[in-house]
């Protein structure tokens, strides 16, 4: 199959933490310093896998994503036998807006800018959001929210919400996630780009993205060509 073309969509949706946010790393990043204080000695996949199976869980309460992670963190101090005191839940939820992108996605984002509308597909709340995108360097045309649309991907309603947003647009769906965004968006009729990052935190599913890359700079350059290939 021919790489995507960007004469091809309109406009480009991205899930924001996994995909442009290092989502592993910064979630181990803050757990693992805390654990150590508590002589929890665990490894990082460790840490991932109980987020990925966890978050959804918690999520299904329909509490705010801060209160997700808040739930996270008490559920695996049951695990570990040890109780977060609330500070360290607050500092737990507030810290996902600290997190950094890949090193890829400033300028990606700078360069799809030119070719797109680019659009946010997130599970957050805003607070969380407005906080991360002063790190991407870039204005996104929309941002959909699970607070927004109460409801976390997998669930249609967030893609709904993006066609709603979108009408009339051609729309390419780029993300990490097989479980929250490919499956349920190849589902809905969406073409889909599946970034292959390592060090995650989600669950795992069967899904058949349209294209699959190693990272958004790769995709960028097969989206739009390389400057050296007439990039304007």
């Amino acid at each position: 199959m021919a790489d995507p073309a960007a004469a091809d969509y309109d406009a480009l949706t991205f899930d924001c933490y996994g995909t442009l946010i290092d989502w592993g790393a910064g979630l181990v990043g803050h757990l693992q310093p805390l654990l150590l204080e508590r002589d929890a000695h665990v490894i990082d996949d460790f840490l991932l896998e109980f987020f990925a199976e966890t978050e959804p869980a918690v999520q299904q309460d329909g509490v705010a994503y801060a209160d997700v992670l808040r739930e996270v963190l008490r559920r695996l101090g049951e695990r570990l036998a040890f109780s977060p005191t609330e500070a360290m839940l607050d500092a737990f939820a507030d810290s996902a807006g600290d997190w950094a992108p890949f090193p890829d996605t400033v300028d990606a984002l700078a360069r799809l800018g030119k070719a797109a509308d680019l659009a946010i597909v997130s599970n957050v709340d805003n607070a969380i959001f407005q906080r991360t995108a002063e790190k991407l360097g870039t204005v996104f045309r929309h941002v959909i929210t699970a607070e927004d649309v109460g409801a976390y991907k997998p669930d249609r309603r967030m893609f709904d919400a993006a066609q709603e947003a979108l009408v009339g647009a051609r729309i390419l769906h780029v993300a990490q996630s097989l479980y929250h965004d490919i499956a349920p968006a190849s589902e809905l009729g969406f073409d889909t780009v599946w970034i292959r990052r390592g060090n995650n935190a989600a669950r795992q599913a069967n899904a058949s993205p349209t294209w699959t890359f190693d990272s958004l700079a790769e995709f960028t350059d097969a989206f739009i060509g390389t400057p050296d290939a007439g990039e304007g």
